[in-house]
């Protein structure tokens, strides 16, 4: 079955044909979501109402685009979505502790790992890298991840981000500058 019949398929609303959709795409939709969130919980969370949100938007979808390319759009704005609620509790948290409300516990380190020291360094050097390309423009930003972290192309991510290729190129190019910029300022002035 090509595309199109896969979708009218879906469209007249057969469970077994969204079965497969998310068989086949459930893995796309976490990495894509956890490549934001970078917690594997809140990705698998995002990635069912993802979707949720496929199965209800169905009918409105146009057949303009690959079914991949609408999935991996909602998963950005979910994924975008979700950073930006946490955004909101973090400031509300820290607003609540200076004034006493309530206590934070501190974080436990697992003992557990097969080597902590890596397992620190490694988690210490990807928390620097995610803060540097949170701090790039959201576009930027989004084709940095799909890029780098989804490995898609220059026509993939345009689809995606409803582009060209030529501006997908330019974003990358400049969240690199950026980064780069940002890494080396950090590690200069012994922020890092």
């Amino acid at each position: 079955m090509n595309e199109q019949e896969f979708i009218k398929t879906l469209k007249s609303g057969s469970e077994k044909a969204f079965g497969e959709l998310v068989e086949k795409y459930q893995g796309l939709v976490t990495n894509t979501c956890y490549g934001f969130v970078m917690n594997k919980d809140d990705a698998d969370d995002l990635a069912q109402e993802v979707f949720v949100e496929a199965h209800q938007g169905l009918a409105n979808f146009r057949e303009d685009s690959k079914i991949s390319t609408w999935l991996y759009r909602i998963a950005i704005n979910k994924s975008i979505d979700e950073i930006r609620r946490k955004t909101r509790k973090k400031r509300f948290a820290y607003l609540t502790s200076l004034f006493g409300k309530e206590d934070h516990p501190l974080p436990i380190a697992d003992h557990n790992s097969p080597n902590p020291h890596q397992q620190m360094e490694s988690e210490e050097r990807l928390a620097i890298l995610n803060s540097a390309i949170d701090k790039l423009p959201g576009n930027q930003a989004i084709a940095f991840r799909l890029s780098k972290f989804e490995g898609l192309g220059g026509k993939e991510i345009a689809e995606i981000m409803d582009t060209s290729i030529p501006s997908v190129d330019a974003l990358i190019h400049r969240a690199k500058a950026n980064l780069k910029r940002q890494l080396y300022s950090g590690y200069s002035q012994g922020k890092f």
